[in-house]
């Protein structure tokens, strides 16, 4: 694997930083990350829910592969970009902060920054069934919208990139 120089950071997307990175990017890949899957898991008490009806949004949890898109970061924007990560993924401490490798279609490899589930959190949802996930994301919402335009916007992004997720395709049918 060809590993990155110190001042270069790739970032691992799988959900909404597909669709809304919200920092400067100079190339943007299709990646997969191998050993994590993507997985509605995390309550969501701010972003997609409130305290008193949580939301579902997703974490990396341990296991499969996920499909996504690495972002490459400027050297004169890591440190900015880090910063505003932070700030937007880490705000309960419900992900760890990590470097993974990540697989190009051509076949290259680099570490991506990426934010992995903490099963141990208190808003860890762990594996939820189908029919209560769906019965979540239908009455659930927060500051940044509606828990069903999540699910229905990962969808039509990963479907852009030529994938798909088999449990947010069963949940975008029906919602």
């Amino acid at each position: 694997m060809t590993i990155a120089s110190p001042d270069e950071l790739w970032v691992f997307a799988y959900g909404s930083l597909m669709w809304r990175p919200g920092f400067d990017f100079v190339e943007a890949k299709p990646a997969i990350l191998i050993g994590c899957h993507r997985a509605l898991c995390i309550y969501s008490h701010r972003y997609r829910g409130t305290e008193e009806a949580p939301g579902l949004v997703l974490g990396l949890d341990w296991g499969g592969s996920c499909r996504g898109v690495a972002f490459r970061i400027e050297p004169d924007f890591v440190a900015q970009t880090l910063t505003y990560l932070r700030e937007r993924e880490m705000v309960n401490r419900v992900y760890f902060e990590t470097m993974r490798p990540v697989r190009f279609a051509d076949g290259s490899r680099a570490l991506a920054l990426t934010f992995v589930a903490d099963r141990t959190h208190v808003q860890y949802a762990g594996k939820l069934d189908r029919e209560a996930r769906l019965e979540i994301i239908r009455h659930s919402a927060g500051q940044a919208g509606s828990n069903r335009d999540y699910v229905l916007n990962t969808v039509e992004h990963l479907r852009a990139l030529g994938a798909s997720d088999p449990e947010l395709d069963w949940l975008c049918a029906r919602l």
